[in-house]
Order: structure tokens, then sequence, then C-alpha cells
């Protein structure tokens, strides 16, 4: 039986003084930006005089020569880098006594045996801590330091000039006595709540429902801690250097890297909910009978797709895919359309892989057509038919799986003619007519040839506008990115913008028309439909 859980309070010179630490790799890393630094500076420099200021709890839990910082990293890392700044005004205003006690306390521990010192605080990055050591020890980057704008050194080097030039502003009038005021208030009036958890492997989880201060805790964070904490300490760096150079490759704030990590475990296991991807794989939430994979299997997971999806998002990437494969992914992004990449995932491992991509894309086209794409049952459908794909090693179960999405070219061709669609879809709609392909080049600004804005328009009422103004009869493509202001009536546009055409444009049979009214509008629409029911069906 455990020991009961209790939190002891501490204060941070005591704390600091008393061990070594480290950040395990399964924390996050340093995430804290200006914002949180400043509130961290503020609300110390307003309690300097208070008796006590509380800083949050800690959670540590044993290793052999030191405590892993399970919760609670932000803020020491931060207050370490204060303690540096500390330290070196302290030494630059001759302030020996208090520099080597900050230095003590916060910064350096002594080996007795050895009269060596050791840093109080070790980074889980070697690079990472790299940078903080030597800041630590010389209050600059490690010599030939290159900055990278999204690195986690740059935020800790970020994170230490500000300290440092906000601790010198409050230094001006009375150096002396600040100091002192400084290196009391954090040895002995400032305070920590410290857990220190009899049991490692339950510290991994309370990691995930705790985070006491700072940026709430992202799926990618649980996920890391999640599959590190059920690592082997034996392979737990190579792992760690697995997971963080996937990470990596996404340069956002995490949610296409999560996005890529559902859409990798759903080829596999089927259709998984945002909201449940972190329960499922950890095994907090059952899906019926589906087993997730295990943390080592995740990882070949990702790895074996990563290429695949990185070209998915970014089709100018290399990778394995073949150009009529990058085509596709370009035509799914310029329709904004990422639901359907765990089919693609699967598709391209089995036989054909290509025509079964194309397959994908047809019925892609003719579901925003016709009906819909923007409902989680369809997103459902999609993901248990990329199961179906990986489980038969064919993509042809796609025309059964998904036959009741698929409408008909009749339909098609009805809806297209007659339906308002966003002008990004009506974009790469005229492209492959023009084009008379699936996967035309994006080429040509579009232009709706009658806008509400032009009252000179006398051919086409405003109630006529507002139902075929942005309609597929009421486009065209150009090489202006920008209409003239002349463009105003349909004389204009004829004189102004149908001369700049895109190769293909329909621009001979536009400057037979009369008269852009809503008749025009519609029979141009037809006409444009048929031929787009030719090319997707």
């Amino acid at each position: 039986m455990q020991p009961p859980l209790n939190a002891s309070a501490s204060s941070a010179g005591k704390l600091l003084s008393s061990f070594m630490f480290e950040v395990p790799q399964f924390q996050r890393e340093y995430s804290w930006a200006r914002d949180e630094v400043t509130d961290f500076w503020n609300d110390l420099k307003s309690s300097i005089e208070a008796d006590s200021y509380f800083l949050g709890l800690v959670i540590l839990t044993d290793k052999p020569d030191r405590k892993f910082v399970v919760d609670g990293q932000q803020r020491l890392i931060t207050l370490t880098l204060l303690a540096s700044a500390i330290y070196f005004e302290a030494k630059a205003k001759d302030r020996r006594a208090l520099a080597e006690r900050i230095q003590a306390d916060f910064i350096r521990s002594i080996d007795y045996d050895t009269d060596e010192t050791n840093p109080r605080l070790i980074l889980s990055d070697e690079a990472d801590n790299e940078t903080f050591q030597s800041i630590i020890a010389t209050g600059e980057p490690p010599p030939g330091f290159h900055i990278d704008d999204e690195s986690i050194s740059r935020r800790v080097i970020e994170t230490y000039d500000f300290l440092r030039q906000k601790l010198r502003e409050d230094l001006r009038i009375d150096p002396f006595k600040r100091l002192g005021k400084w290196a009391d208030f954090l040895t002995n009036r400032l305070y920590f709540a410290v857990f220190i958890h009899p049991d490692a492997s339950s510290a991994y989880q309370v990691y995930e429902v705790i985070n006491t201060r700072g940026k709430e805790l992202t799926t990618a964070d649980l996920l890391k801690n999640y599959v590190l904490s059920q690592t082997p300490d034996s392979k737990r760096a190579i792992v760690y250097e697995q997971w963080k150079r996937i990470a990596r490759q996404f340069t956002d704030d995490g949610a296409s890297f999560v996005q890529f990590i559902r859409h990798a475990v759903t080829v596999e296991s089927g259709h998984i909910l945002p909201k449940d991807l972190f329960g499922f794989l950890a095994g907090r939430v059952k899906h019926f009978e589906r087993v997730p994979p295990t943390p080592s299997q995740l990882i070949k997971l990702l790895e074996r797709h990563l290429p695949l999806y990185r070209q998915m998002m970014d089709p100018t990437l290399p990778g394995p895919a073949r150009p009529e494969a990058l085509g596709i992914f370009s035509a799914l992004n310029a329709l904004g359309v990422i639901a359907v990449r765990p089919i693609l995932l699967a598709t391209a491992d089995v036989p054909d892989p290509i025509n079964g991509m194309r397959y994908v894309l047809q019925l892609v086209v003719r579901r925003i057509v016709v009906g819909s794409l923007g409902t989680g049952n369809i997103e459902r459908r999609f993901g248990e038919a990329a199961k179906s794909v990986f489980e038969t090693g064919s993509w042809e179960v796609l025309r059964r799986d998904l036959k009741d999405l698929n409408p008909g070219k009749d339909d098609f061709i009805i809806q297209l003619s007659r339906r308002s669609f966003k002008k990004a879809v009506l974009a790469f709609l005229r492209r492959s007519i023009i084009s008379d392909s699936i996967i035309p080049d994006e080429g040509g600004t579009l232009h709706f040839i009658w806008t509400p804005q032009f009252l000179k328009w006398v051919e086409m009422t405003e109630e006529e506008g507002a139902y075929w103004g942005a309609t597929i009869g009421n486009t065209f493509l150009s090489t202006l990115e920008k209409r003239p202001s002349d463009a105003d009536t349909w004389a204009g546009f004829k004189r102004t913008i149908l001369p700049s055409g895109i190769n293909g444009e329909w621009s001979r049979k536009l400057d037979k028309i009369k008269e852009w009214n809503a008749g025009a509008v519609e029979t141009m629409g037809s006409s444009l439909a048929q031929k787009a029911g030719d090319i997707w069906y």
C-alpha cells in the first residue's frame, strides 16, 4: 500500500538548495513566451515587500541522484534564470557574498568530495540544456550559437534577456539595497507547495491533469508524456529524439501535428474523434473492440506515414508521392478538404494507388457540388473507409462503403449550374473545366462577372444577382489579379477583362453575348456544368 500523498510548503531557497533537478523528456519543452514571463516578473516585483508569496505547486518524483520535475518546470526554469540575472548583477555591483549565496542556493551545487560544482537544474534536450547552462554560467549563449526563430533555446535566451533588463531597471535607484531585497525574497519568502510522488509511473498520470500555471497542456503534450512514460528507461532517449524529430515537421502550435497523429491512427483503427484521441491511445477511452497501437507501434506508424503526409500538406516538398498524386493533393488543398487524408494514406499502400486517389478526389468534388462535406458523420464514414482499405488491401472497397455518398451525373450537372459556392470551389471547378482535367494547374484569378457593387449594370437586378452571382456561370479566370475600375458594366468587362482570360477560357463564347443578365448566366452555367459532368464522371 502506497503512503498517503501529501504536499508540503517550502521556500524557494530551501527547495532548490536541497536537491538537483532534471526536467524529464516526457515534459513539454520550455514554452513560456513574453506574456507569461511578464506576468511572472510583475507578480514577483509587486510582492517583494510581502511576508510571503506562493508560486504554486511543484510535483517531483525520485531519481537516484536527483529529482525529476513532473510539473512546475516552467516556473523553475524561469526562477533559475531570474536568480542568474541577480547573481551576475550582484557580481557587477561587488556584492560577492550575496552572489555566492544565490549561486549556491539556486544555480549550482557543490560536490563536497571533489569540490566541483554541478548545475541544480538540467533540461531534457541536449542542445537546449547547453544553452541554458551557458546562460547560468556566463550570462551568454554558447560561443557560435545560432538562434533558430522557432527553437526552445531562443525562448530561454529571450526570457533571460527580458528578466535581466527588468532587473536592471528595478535596481537603478539603489542597487545595493535592492539586490538584498531580491535575494531575501527569493530565498526566504517565495514559497512552493512541493509534492514528491513515491511512484514514478503514477507521476506521469498526475502530469496529465495538473498544470498549475502557464499554457494549458495540449493533446501533443499529453501524448508525448504518455509515450515516454510507457517507454523503458533504456530506450527513452531514443524515443524522445524520434518524437521530437517528427513533431518538428509541424511548425504551428501543435494542432497539425495532432491532426497527423489522428489521421495516421485512423488508417488502422478507424475514425477517432479529436477529443478522444489521447484517451484512446492511452487506453482511457474504450472504442468497442478496437485496440490502440502501443507507444512503440505508434512511433513506427507515424514515421511510416510522415513523408507522404507532409506532401499532402505541402505538395512542393520532396517525398515518395508520384507527380499525379501530388496533383491530387494540390486539388484537395485548393478545395480545403483534409478529412480524406486517412483514405489517401491507406490507398498509397495498396495496388493501383493513383486510381484510388483519383476516385477519392472525384467523390469529394461530386459531394461538394451536390451535398456537403462539413458534417461529423461524413468524416466518420471516411475514417471507417480508410480502415477498410487497410484491412482489405484494396481501394475498390470505397465504391461499396461510400456508394451512398456518390451522387449521379445528372444531379451533379443540375446542382453545379444553379448552386452558389465559395470562391475557392468555383475557381477550382472553372480551372478543371478549362483544362479538361480533375487535377488542373493553379492558374489565373477568379473574377465574378457581375457583382452587386456595380450600379451601372442594369441588365441584372439585385434579386437576380443574389441568386446567380456566386454560381459557376458568373465566373471568369483572368491573368489580372485586380479588376479594373471601368469593368463595372458588361461592355467595360468585355473591353478590359475579357482579353485577359487564361489559356483555354471561354472568352469567345462570352464575347458573343450582347447582355449579361440572369438568362445569360443560366445558359453559360448550364454549358459549363455539362462540360464538368463529362470531366468528373
